[in-house]
């Protein structure tokens, strides 16, 4: 039962989106847990004013993702080296948490800061 009803809810947050196919962006970032605040590396998606991210990079229609931001709630992205003390360091804002993401390279994590700015002008409430 608790089974059906996680699959239920990521349904739910995936919203029709096939992020399998043809991504925006794709790539392995590592990202603070949301309870134990340990790194943990992961294979994020962007597509269609979603992140989604998940414990492997083979992913296919049957794949539930780890979880979802939307796009919609994200106010900025921008370099956080300075403040979570890691290289290629960087930080997403939404209306009601900030998280941190650590790419593997300064290219990575420019590419991921430009890529999610752009949806994020594209899919902010006007």
């Amino acid at each position: 039962m608790a089974q059906l009803l996680n699959r239920l809810r990521a349904e739910e947050r995936v919203a029709g989106v096939e992020f399998w196919h043809s991504p925006e962006r794709g790539g392995w970032l590592m990202k603070q847990g949301e309870f134990i605040k340990t790194w943990r590396r992961r294979w994020f998606i962007l597509k269609q004013g979603k992140i989604f991210w998940f414990k492997t990079d083979e992913v296919g229609p049957t794949s539930i993702p780890r979880g979802v931001i939307d796009i919609s709630r994200c106010l900025s992205i921008k370099g956080a080296e300075d403040i979570i003390n890691k290289p290629h360091a960087f930080e997403l804002s939404t209306d009601s948490e900030i998280m941190f993401f650590v790419a593997d390279t300064e290219k990575e994590k420019e590419e991921w800061i430009n890529a999610v700015g752009r949806a994020i002008v594209r899919h902010s409430k006007r």
